[in-house]
C-alpha cells in the first residue's frame, strides 16, 4: 500500500554528510523533505573519515604517476594500496576504466572539475553551518604534509609549485621551522609543505549528528529504513522500502556506495567501487597534534579531534561483503608509531573501523539528474573528498531539485558519462544502452 506523501516533498536517501547537507539544502528552499536510511545519520563512511577538508586534492586518482607507482604500493606489505585476489575477477571491468582514465586528456579534465568542487567548498561550508548556528564546527587549522626522506624533495618542490599555480596557499618547511610547526611529531623528518588555508571538522559524526539535528528542528522527519528500488512515475516518484512505499515529488540520491544499486534499478548503469577506509581513533590523544599531518611516503593522515587522535589510511577495493582485514590496523599502528613523537594509545585499547568510500573510474562524484525522469536526482561517488565537497554538492543539487540553474557547470558530474552514446536529457525516453560496470 502506497503512503501518500504532499506533492511538494522530497525524499533524500542516505543520511550522511551528503545526504544530510543536503536535505538541508532542499529545506532552504522552502521544500518539505524526508531522509531514509538503514542506519542513523552519520553512521556510515561519514563517521570514519579523516574529519578535514582535502581541498589540496584535485588531481584524480588514476594518473600515469599513480599507475608507474601501484604496483610498488601494492607489494609493499604496509603500503596504502590492497587489492584483495578473491575480489580482482569482479574488480577487473572497474580497473580497465580506471586505466582509460589515467589519458592525460581526461586527467586534465578531471583536474579542472575536482578544483572547481574544492575551490567551492569551504564557502559552502561556512554558509551551511552559519546557518543552522554551528559555525565553530568547521576549524581553520592548517594541514602539514611532510616527508621523512630527502630523496622526496624534488617531489615536494614540484607539487608545491603544481597546487600554486592552481591559486594554493603553500609554504616549503625543513629544520628547525619543521619542527616548531608540529612539535608532536618524531625528529626524523626532512622537510614539509604547510597550507595554511586548510580547514577541519571537530568530529565529523558530531557534524553530521548536528546538521541532522537542525534538520528535524525545522520540521524535516528521518526515516530509519532501506531504499530497495526507485520507481519513476507520472507525478513524482515512488520509493519502496523494507518498510513499505512512500509517494513523493522528487527522490535524491545520496546513498553513498550503494547507489548505483539504485541507479540500476531507473535503467542507468554506473561503474562505482567501494573504497574500503580503516582508521584508528586514540581515545584522549586528541591534543597530540597541532593540525592535520599527512604522510607524502606512507600515504596516511593523522587528524587531532574532539574524539582523539583519528589515523587514517589505506585504498582497499574490496566490494561491500568482505571482512577487515586486521593486519590494515596493524600498518596504521605501524605507520603512526614511525612518525609520532609519543606514540602512547596506539595498543588494542585505540577504536578500529572500517567504511565505505563510493568511489568512480575518474574520481568525480555523479551530481546530476536523470536524463528520462525529472524527478530523480543524484549525488554520490565523492571518493575520498565527500566531507569536504558535501556543502557544495548539496547547493548544486538542491537548485536542480528546485528549478534553478547550478552556481557550477554540471556537466563535468552527469551520471550519463560512462554510458556508450550519450543519451537524451530530461524529459524523453533513454537513448542508449548503458555501458556495463
Amino acid at each position: 500500500m502506497s503512503e501518500a506523501i504532499g506533492r511538494g516533498r522530497v525524499a533524500v536517501v542516505g543520511a550522511g554528510v551528503v545526504g544530510m547537507t543536503t536535505a538541508l539544502a532542499l529545506q532552504r528552499q522552502g521544500l518539505a523533505v524526508t531522509v531514509l536510511d538503514p542506519r542513523g545519520p552519520g553512521e556510515g563512511a561519514s563517521y570514519g573519515n579523516a574529519g578535514f577538508l582535502a581541498t589540496e586534492l584535485i588531481d584524480p586518482l588514476s594518473t600515469p604517476a599513480m599507475l608507474r607507482e601501484a604496483p610498488r604500493l601494492w607489494l609493499d606489505p604496509h603500503g596504502p594500496l590492497a587489492l584483495p585476489w578473491r575480489y580482482l575477477p569482479r574488480l577487473a571491468p572497474w580497473l580497465a576504466r580506471f586505466l582509460v582514465a589515467a589519458m592525460p586528456p581526461r586527467v586534465r579534465r578531471g583536474r579542472g572539475a575536482l578544483a572547481a568542487l574544492n575551490a567551492a567548498s569551504v564557502p559552502a561550508w561556512r554558509r551551511c553551518l552559519a546557518d543552522i548556528g554551528a559555525e565553530e564546527e568547521l576549524v581553520a587549522s592548517g594541514y602539514l604534509l611532510v616527508w621523512e626522506s630527502p630523496k622526496g624533495r624534488e617531489a615536494a618542490g614540484a607539487r608545491m609549485a603544481h597546487l600554486r599555480r592552481w591559486g594554493h596557499e603553500v609554504e616549503w618547511l625543513e629544520g628547525e621551522a619543521l619542527r616548531a610547526r608540529e612539535p608532536g611529531l618524531s625528529g626524523e623528518l626532512s622537510h614539509g609543505l604547510f597550507f595554511p588555508g586548510a580547514h577541519q571538522v571537530r568530529d565529523p559524526y558530531a557534524l553530521v549528528r548536528r546538521l541532522a539535528d537542525a534538520y528535524r528542528a525545522r520540521g524535516g522527519e528521518i526515516r530509519q529504513a532501506s531504499v530497495e528500488r526507485l520507481e519513476p512515475r507520472d507525478a513524482g516518484v515512488r520509493l519502496h522500502t523494507d518498510q513499505g512505499e512512500l509517494d513523493m515529488a522528487q527522490a535524491v540520491v545520496a546513498a553513498g556506495a550503494w547507489s548505483h544499486r539504485l541507479a540500476a534499478g531507473v535503467g542507468l548503469s554506473i561503474p562505482l567501487e567501494t573504497e574500503r577506509g580503516y582508521h584508528l581513533t586514540l581515545p584522549g590523544r586528541g591534543q597530540a597534534l597541532r593540525q592535520p599531518v599527512g604522510s607524502a611516503e606512507r600515504r596516511f593522515v593523522m587528524t587531532p579531534m574532539d574524539c582523539g587522535l583519528r589515523v587514517v589510511g589505506f585504498t582497499e577495493l574490496g566490494g561491500l561483503s568482505l571482512p577487515p582485514v586486521a593486519r590494515r590496523y596493524d600498518s596504521l599502528r605501524h605507520h603512526a608509531g614511525a612518525l609520532l613523537a609519543d606514540d602512547r594509545g596506539l595498543d588494542e585499547s585505540a577504536e578500529a573501523w572500517m567504511g565505505f568510500r563510493p568511489t568512480l573510474p575518474d574520481s568525480l562524484p555523479v551530481i546530476d539528474t536523470h536524463p528520462a525522469y525529472p524527478a530523480v536526482h543524484f549525488a554520490f561517488g565523492h571518493q575520498h573528498l565527500g566531507l569536504t565537497q558535501a556543502a557544495i554538492t548539496a547547493e548544486l543539487v538542491a537548485a536542480r531539485v528546485a528549478g534553478e540553474t547550478p552556481a557550477l557547470e554540471l556537466g563535468p558530474y552527469r551520471v550519463t558519462r560512462f554510458a556508450r552514446r550519450p543519451a537524451r536529457r530530461a524529459g524523453s525516453a533513454l537513448a542508449s544502452t548503458p555501458s556495463s560496470p
